[in-house]
């Protein structure tokens, strides 16, 4: 049993802490504890900065929030404090200031006067990469943290000195132990957050390796309890740890267990790497998944970057249905390269060593060479591999030299989704439709696309996915891919992460009309609106924050329809490219407009003359269900809603009235979705009218 003084040792209760902190003026951020949820609700509506929110007991390493809104704030209060979500340990709560800044853990050895502490180290306690989602206990760390500067260290040291010293002087209890302190790093200098009394995890799997094979641990821990702690070697190896923690599907909510954990055999740890287990157990001698963390892959090298990649390589080792872990662990330490050690000159530098391996990107070459050419057109006239593509205007059936339209353009942030839940295949195709779609609006038809696939490092089977997703579209936009680039960027990107641009030219023969003809345009024409396929690639930045506030994960159930969240979202966007074009050689077409970023409002006004206005009918279309839940569970108002999504219309059309039945019915026979959704009118003060928006609430 422990006692009363022990109790408090092992709680250091956040209204304990913070109230120490202040009596002996160690730097902290503002607070104030609560024991009634009322008061504490007052509280939190009249602070005019973000703030805290910590359980003042134990909490499983969960009990520490940080709301983004004072609605969210207000919903964490009743969740800690009347519904008892940590148990005992919400029945006071501190609401203190958030401070912004690097945040550290420091691990000091202390006997109660000397004090030894390990590296300074980063922790990444959100469950998904990026930092959002759920709390856990920890999905990865790696030091010494470069933030950790030397004047950053003595300044922690400091505080972490006179909270020894406060202690012994004044408190009557002299610490003799292991003292986990949290800091964040602000402007101003290192604060304080929070004491525990413990070894933390997983800093502790990252820390410990670093010390050196002529310090012992048990001695450290001996001389602490005899007063002697200066009297022990206390050396530390010079280079970096990362551990990397892997944990069930659903962690840290339900998970399953008693998954088949299988490993590489062939894999061999070196005297650098350890696993530690944590949730596994064995069972009839298989070794299964028993808890939520499961596992952590541990790694020291003498760049932070080699620990990196040689933890991620175990974890790469080890697997089992639904295995979860963040693939951008140390990515604060990786956004500068001057923060990655160079490798040793001694044993001769290469490419490789910088991280770009030409041998990859060869190898990748050939793995797409026959998806490539299953994309030709008799007008591309060259082979994959050459330093540049060549177009034969006159094979493409041009008798003169037509008009050429380019464009370029991304995926944005929906390429976080598809890293997310390890989906590539279907990034291409939204890739091709962004570019292909503008350049069907002028008229266009596109002629070739080309790409560059940029990466930290070239992981072959992604890279391969992403590009047979491409040639997928090049295919349903008919035309060809004939180069791309595949640029290895070791420095800039975070592990696992990778970036895709694109560009497409297309022709439009010069006795055609190019598009938008605004002088043929007039008063009673009609807007015909093309189905998209969902939200296509635009809004993300805004679909993942609504997600994260709702608390799901990509794996779960979409509440719109029948697939996971993530999967859903990666509905690839439609391309219009082939039931356009024969609008536009029978000549049904005035204008159109691709409904991408800025949604209607922005996007519609583009296509029309400064004299007529587009006038619409917003329940004479059909807004898909993802797009509705979007907007209920964003609580998105109708005008941000029309200006960041495409509420259900990918592209937009001003056809001659006469010839609207027309239109529709050639579009319907190419398997489109079209609605009659208004007509143009003489601009009065706005260029873009929609009305009955309220049915988007229905």
């Amino acid at each position: 049993m422990y006692s009363a003084r022990q109790r408090r040792l092992r709680d250091w209760r956040a209204t304990f802490a913070k109230d120490f902190m202040a009596r002996y003026n160690i730097k902290t951020a503002r607070y104030v504890s609560f024991s009634d949820y009322q008061e504490a609700r007052q509280h939190i509506n009249e602070v005019k900065y973000d703030t805290v929110i910590k359980a003042s007991g134990l909490a499983a390493g969960k009990g520490v929030i940080l709301p983004t809104s004072k609605h969210e704030a207000e919903d964490t209060l009743k969740k800690i404090m009347l519904e008892k979500c940590f148990g005992d340990s919400g029945n006071e709560v501190v609401i203190e200031e958030f401070l912004e800044g690097e945040e550290l853990s420091l691990l000091t050895f202390c006997d109660g006067y000397t004090i030894r502490s390990l590296p300074a180290s980063q922790d990444h306690k959100r469950v998904n990469d990026g930092d959002v989602g759920p709390n856990t206990g920890g999905m990865g760390a790696y030091a010494p943290a470069p933030a950790a500067t030397p004047e950053v260290v003595e300044e922690m040291h400091k505080a972490v000195q006179a909270t020894i010293d406060a202690m012994r002087r004044s408190e009557d209890h002299p610490f003799v132990g292991l003292l986990f302190t949290g800091f964040m790093v602000t402007k101003d200098g290192p604060r304080v957050l929070e004491y525990n009394v413990r070894f933390g995890d997983p800093e502790t799997q990252t820390l410990l390796p670093l010390l050196s094979m002529d310090t012992d641990l048990a001695e450290i821990m001996v001389a602490c309890t005899e007063g002697r702690l200066d009297s022990v070697q206390f050396h530390i190896r010079p280079g970096s740890s990362v551990t990397v923690v892997a944990a069930a599907g659903g962690y840290p909510e339900s998970y399953k267990k008693g998954d088949i954990i299988s490993i590489d055999q062939s894999y061999t740890l070196t005297e650098n790497d350890h696993v530690f287990h944590a949730g596994t157990a064995l069972n009839d001698g298989l070794l299964e998944t028993a808890g939520g963390r499961v596992l952590a892959a541990t790694s020291t090298a003498e760049s932070l970057q080699k620990a990196l990649s040689q933890a991620y390589n175990i974890i790469d080792t080890i697997s089992w249905p639904g295995k979860h872990y963040r693939k951008d662990i140390a990515y604060r330490a990786m956004t500068t390269s001057a923060r990655i050690q160079p490798p040793s000159l001694e044993s001769g530098m290469t490419y490789a060593s910088a991280g770009v391996s030409i041998s990859a990107g060869v190898e990748l070459v050939e793995r797409i060479r026959s998806l490539v050419k299953e994309t030709a057109i008799p007008a591309a006239m060259s082979e994959l591999g050459g330093f540049g593509g060549v177009i034969d205007p006159a094979k493409a059936g041009y008798e003169e030299i037509p008009l050429l339209i380019t464009g370029t353009d991304g995926v944005g942030t929906k390429l976080q989704v598809a890293q997310a839940i390890n989906l590539h295949s279907t990034i291409g195709i939204d890739l091709v439709a962004m570019n292909a779609n503008d350049l069907i609006v002028h008229g266009a038809k596109p002629l070739y696309f080309t790409d560059v696939f940029s990466c930290s490092r070239l992981d072959m089977k992604v890279a391969e996915d992403v590009i047979k997703g491409i040639c997928d579209g090049c295919k349903e936009a008919g035309c060809a891919l004939v180069g791309g680039e595949t640029a290895e960027m070791a420095d800039f990107f975070l592990p696992g992460r990778y970036d895709v641009v694109g560009a497409c030219t297309g022709a439009i023969a010069r006795n055609k009309r190019l598009l938008p003809d605004k002088q043929a345009m007039k008063e009673g024409d009609a807007l015909l609106g093309l189905a998209s396929s969902g939200c296509h690639s635009n809004g993300f930045s805004l679909i993942r924050k609504i997600v994260e506030k709702s608390h799901l994960r990509y794996n779960d159930r979409a509440p719109w329809d029948e697939q996971t969240v993530g999967r859903s979202l990666l509905t690839p966007t439609r391309i219009y490219v082939k039931p356009l074009l024969k609008l536009v050689d029978a000549d049904l077409v005035k204008g159109m407009a691709h409904i991408t970023g800025g949604g209607l409002w922005e996007n519609i006004p583009r296509m029309l003359p400064e004299s007529l206005a587009a006038e619409l009918d917003a329940s004479s279309w059909e807004c898909p269900p993802v797009l509705k839940w979007l907007k209920r569970a964003g609580y998105v108002d109708n005008h941000e809603f029309a200006r960041t999504f495409n509420t259900g219309l990918g592209m937009v059309l001003v056809v001659d009235s006469s010839l609207a039945d027309e239109a529709t019915r050639q579009l319907s026979e190419s398997d489109e979705r079209v609605f009659r959704i208004g007509h143009l009118a003489q601009r009065k003060v706005e260029s873009c009218v929609i009305q009955n928006i309220e049915i988007w609430d229905a």
